[in-house]
């Protein structure tokens, strides 16, 4: 096993840790606060940089896997979960009250990290180990596979709640929607009454592929039975191209995604990426 890694590296508060229970799975713990709200510095400081670790050290397997001819180096998955040391929250979603005074954050934060993990060039699984709210569930939903805890031993929600909140949608959150719900009544539910889905309620609406009785540590393990199971299909490199081919109206219209901008604007979204 190999030794964990954190983001921000050195920091005694990282707001995450990647693990590797197997050569070809790849574990990404979240841990920002008890809720992991989806702020600016977590994603930039944290998960951008973790998803970009995990697919060069997947593509240098891959890469000894075809000079080698042993395809089974090539295998890969990734999952993410919620922190371990506690079993209510996946993610609480955005920083809502900061992320909407930032003009940049859809355009240049967030919808690259859907569009990351949209196109991911490993199967990615999401261990919901607690609850999934707004753009939580988003996260979840550009996963590739969804387990999550069945909500028996402590409530479990999976919700996109903005309507409550009078929060507008981005163009984003629609694509991805439209993309991975099918059924115009579901999109209803989801989109526009803010329906609080309980596990088996989206178990049976298909949002979910998995539901497990347990804590955290059960549902981590019904995800690693299901990256182990998929891993194989990584071997041949072309799961993420496949994905943009599948999403790529999804993708046009998360790059669409609008802003008001203006000078200083441009100069904040600029100096991010500096």
């Amino acid at each position: 096993m190999a030794t964990p890694l954190t983001y921000p590296a050195n920091s005694s508060s990282p707001f995450l840790e990647i693990t590797r229970p197997k050569p070809y799975i790849w574990v990404i713990e979240l841990k920002n606060g008890q809720d992991n709200r989806l702020t600016v510095e977590f994603i930039t400081k944290g998960i951008m940089p973790a998803l970009n670790e995990v697919e060069r050290q997947w593509r240098a397997q891959w890469a000894k896997a075809n000079e080698t001819k042993k395809k089974e180096l090539g295998k890969g998955a990734l999952i993410i979960v919620g922190r371990r040391d506690q079993d209510k929250f996946f993610s609480n979603g955005l920083d809502f009250e900061n992320s909407v005074k930032d003009f940049n954050f859809f355009p240049s934060t967030f919808n690259p990290l859907l569009t990351r993990l949209l196109t991911f060039p490993i199967p990615t699984i999401a261990a919901i180990n607690g609850h999934s709210f707004a753009g939580g569930m988003m996260l979840s939903l550009t996963c590739d596979y969804r387990v999550m805890t069945d909500g028996s031993k402590r409530n479990a929600w999976l919700c996109m709640n903005e309507v409550h909140f009078g929060a507008h949608w981005p163009l984003s959150f629609a694509a991805i929607l439209r993309a991975k719900i099918g059924d115009h009544r579901l999109q209803r539910q989801i989109a526009l009454e803010g329906h609080r889905f309980t596990p088996p309620e989206a178990l049976a609406a298909g949002i979910l592929d998995h539901i497990v009785s347990g804590n955290t540590a059960a549902v981590l393990a019904k995800a690693e039975e299901v990256a182990e199971r998929i891993s194989g299909n990584a071997q041949a490199g072309v799961w993420g191209l496949i994905k943009h081919d599948l999403y790529r109206d999804t993708l046009k219209d998360i790059g669409r995604d609008t802003r008001t901008t203006n000078a200083f604007i441009h100069d904040a979204a600029a100096r991010a990426k500096l």
